[in-house]
């Protein structure tokens, strides 16, 4: 196994670990747990996995030590999303400047990568700390994130605090929106069209629809506001329909994100706020398949928040406008934060990368972590 860190971070990056829900073509996670769990046994850790959906598994390893301490986890993702439109040639290079390439760099196998480098410096301290650090490798985050919901619902009450893996720039990422994935629909009548006027077009229907329901619920998200995170968003990011030119179409879809804060999701959620939309404009639309996360509000006293501080001084609590597997495991009673080297800037990028400057202070971040629980 690699013994310096930017080696390790180039070879996660070469293990293809594209989210299949992110690509059809996606490898899956399969392998990435494969290469984590020798490199995790190598340094004393009892390493399982739980498959989650076929070839997908969650990583769950456990530190070498006493098994009745506390514990807490160090958790990146998996998942990568699509390599698509990226130069696979480039993937693992360092440049001339001194960034490592590649899908992953940043999101998330770069804070991967700096975390496992970490434990592995530490060993020879693991067994006899406090407290228990674990590393979980959760699956799926990047769509879904099937991993983290499968883990806080059989797992969560066994950890006292979680360190989700993400490119935070090593700040302390407490607060964050949550999310709701939907799929609106409209639907008319197919003709042939020479007469368009024997059909119904399920596009026009559709594109108008959204533009009023964009025009109406954008000023109510507005209302949802958090002195940090900002005001609850809506973005269109698809819109599908028709089979071809001559064809009116029958069935047109477009998929919506909505970015919610905690009050929105405390006054009933973005899912109720858009079919009230929906049902108040009379709008000719159908919600399909939504898909709600939950908003993540630990508060920056929380005593290992605290920790993080003081073994690292430099680290601040922030919020960030992004989802992660944390607030999952936050949502089921388990207190988690994100934090990691990188930039989330380069996340999912065409020429994603991280500095190999913030991977080796990321690794510098954990050292040190873990060196203050002996404390």
């Amino acid at each position: 196994m690699p013994t310096d860190v930017v080696s390790l971070l180039q070879a996660l990056i070469r293990i293809p670990s594209v989210n299949p829900d992110c690509s059809p073509t996606g490898d899956g996670e399969a392998a990435m747990a494969n290469y984590v769990q020798s490199y995790l046994e190598d340094i004393g850790y009892s390493v399982t996995q739980e498959e989650i959906l076929p070839n997908r598994p969650n990583l769950i390893a456990r530190a070498p030590g006493p098994e009745n301490r506390p514990r807490i986890l160090l958790g990146p993702h998996l998942d990568t999303v699509s390599v698509a439109g990226m130069d696979m040639d480039t993937f693992g290079k360092i440049s001339e400047d001194g960034r490592v390439l590649g899908r992953g760099a940043s999101d998330t196998k770069g804070p991967m990568a700096a975390m496992l480098q970490a434990l592995s410096n530490c060993q020879g301290l693991l067994a006899e700390l406090p407290v228990a650090v674990d590393f979980i490798g959760f699956m799926g985050e990047e769509a879904s994130q099937h991993g983290s919901k499968h883990f806080a619902e059989h797992h969560a009450n066994e950890y006292e605090f979680a360190m989700a893996g993400e490119p935070t720039s090593l700040d302390i990422v407490h607060l964050t929106k949550g999310s709701l994935w939907a799929t609106l629909t409209a639907t008319g009548k197919a003709a042939h069209a020479s007469q368009p006027e024997l059909g119904d077009n399920a596009i026009l229907k559709l594109a108008r629809a959204l533009d009023k329901l964009d025009n109406t619920l954008s000023p109510q998200l507005k209302e949802y506001t958090h002195p940090v995170l900002g005001h609850s968003t809506l973005n269109v990011g698809t819109f599908i329909g028709g089979k071809q030119p001559n064809i009116v179409p029958d069935l047109a879809s477009a998929q919506i994100d909505i970015r919610m804060t905690p009050s929105l999701t405390e006054a009933s959620g973005a899912q109720a706020l858009v079919e009230k939309v929906i049902a108040e404009q009379e709008l000719p639309l159908k919600v399909v398949n939504p898909h709600e996360n939950p908003p993540m509000d630990v508060p920056a006293d929380n005593p290992w928040i605290q920790k993080m501080i003081a073994a690292n001084t430099e680290s601040k609590p922030v919020g960030a406008p992004w989802f992660s597997d944390a607030a999952h495991l936050n949502a089921a009673g388990l207190p988690s934060i994100c934090i990691g080297p990188g930039s989330i800037d380069q996340a999912h990028t065409k020429d994603e990368f991280i500095k190999i400057s913030d991977l080796e202070a990321g690794v510098v971040y954990f050292e040190r972590l873990i060196k203050y629980l002996a404390y």
